[in-house]
């Protein structure tokens, strides 16, 4: 379905354009016309799947026009990152239309948060924020949301995952009751549902199947010890000096550091991204990343919300996903529009259960990478059931019935 077909504003139609788009992707399709009819909606679509535009895009065809400064639309999302990269489409999406916006978060100076609260008050169209800024600016009582029509939740299983339920509704109880909600999130999980039926009315819902990983993608798996993972990445980038575009994901931050350090060690230029940095440094690195001046970045899935940069070469999965769909969403960072790329998942012993599960998802098994000798061996491939202490080998899919 092309643009032009949904009904949009022509100014609207002409930055899509622009910027070089011409075909809706499925969460456009389906997400524009409920939205443009007013009604709650929860949706699950993953990551790099089109739905900020699937939210964004209905939202400025209502208020193009708007004739005062109030604040219009409020969206909620996790990082800082994601609050930049939502902020900077938004900025694209309306060149053509007089809607403004501003990105609210944490991390900056005192000067930062004396120009938050001007334009604050002075009013923005839309409002992208972080909850626990937010509610910092909420408190000294000078945002009016009183006129506010669109309330939108991006990324809202991230956001729970985080701890920020209670923030959450906190600003809501601020909110007009008379609203349009919309809640985007890349799973659902039973307490995404609790919350959709707290805050959202009799909401249309979308469900897109979770896509395989691209065919360009060259994906693979090693079995390691933690101890080894180290000396495996630094023989994998040096044997692939022609990437220079590479992101290793880690299940926690506290591992950011640790990595990168270690990857100094062994001679690798590297770059983490954590809650550790200051928003400026965090900025710079990924400005540095998108520019190609920065080859390899660390991160965790929630500070590598709002990295959408093509022409990734290489992920390198350091901690084997804690949810399948993670791997689908880690793994799509590379091979995007048609490209090639590659992802490596290091597992260890006590992940290889998780491994089977990823297996079942994309429905194939992921071809073994051998463990160089140098290094020793690896652990052996078997999985321990949960009804018992017990251990077996895992059959290949051809084997299973």
């Amino acid at each position: 379905m092309k643009f032009n077909e949904l009904g949009l504003n022509p100014s609207l139609l002409e930055a899509i354009e622009h910027m070089g788009f011409h075909t809706a992707t499925p969460i456009q399709q389906r997400a524009i016309p409920r939205i443009l009819e007013n009604c709650d909606l929860i949706a699950c679509a993953q990551t790099g799947t089109g739905k900020t535009a699937a939210f964004i895009l209905p939202i400025l065809h209502k208020i193009t026009g708007k004739e005062d400064s109030s604040i219009n639309t409020l969206v909620l999302v996790p990082t800082r990152e994601l609050a930049n990269q939502i902020d900077q489409e938004i900025q694209g999406l309306s060149y053509f239309v007089s809607v403004g916006s501003m990105a609210l978060y944490g991390g900056g100076s005192g000067k930062d948060w004396d120009e938050q609260k001007a334009m604050l008050k002075e009013g923005m169209d839309i409002v992208v924020a972080t909850p626990g800024k937010l509610l910092s600016h909420i408190a000294q009582g000078y945002i009016d949301f009183s006129k506010l029509n669109h309330l939108v939740l991006d990324e809202a299983d991230k956001m729970l995952d985080m701890g920020f339920m209670d923030d959450i509704l906190r600003i809501i109880g601020e909110l007009p009751k008379e609203r349009q909600t919309l809640m985007f999130s890349a799973t659902m999980p039973h307490k995404i549902r609790e919350l959709a039926k707290k805050i959202l009315t009799k909401p249309e819902e979308i469900t897109l199947e979770v896509s395989k990983p691209a065919a360009g993608v060259k994906q693979s798996v090693c079995f390691v010890y933690d101890n080894q993972k180290v000396p495996l990445i630094a023989q994998v980038l040096a044997e692939r000096k022609e990437y220079n575009s590479i992101i290793i994901f880690t299940s926690s931050k506290s591992k950011v550091n640790e990595i990168v350090y270690s990857l100094k060690k062994s001679g690798f230029s590297a770059h983490g991204v954590s809650s550790n940095l200051q928003q400026d440094q965090r900025e710079e690195i990924l400005r540095g990343f998108r520019s190609k001046r920065i080859r390899i970045v660390v991160a965790t899935d929630v500070m590598a919300r709002g990295i959408d940069i093509k022409e990734i070469n290489l992920v390198i999965n350091y901690d084997t996903p804690f949810d399948a769909e993670d791997y689908v969403h880690r793994v799509g960072r590379t091979a995007r529009a048609n490209t090639k790329g590659e992802a490596i998942t290091l597992v260890n012993e006590k992940d290889m259960r998780k491994l089977v599960q990823i297996e079942r998802l994309i429905e194939t098994e992921i071809p073994r990478l051998p463990l160089p000798e140098i290094l020793g061996g690896g652990p052996e491939f078997k999985i321990a059931p949960k009804q018992n202490n017990r251990t077996f080998r895992k059959k290949p899919f051809s084997q299973k019935k």
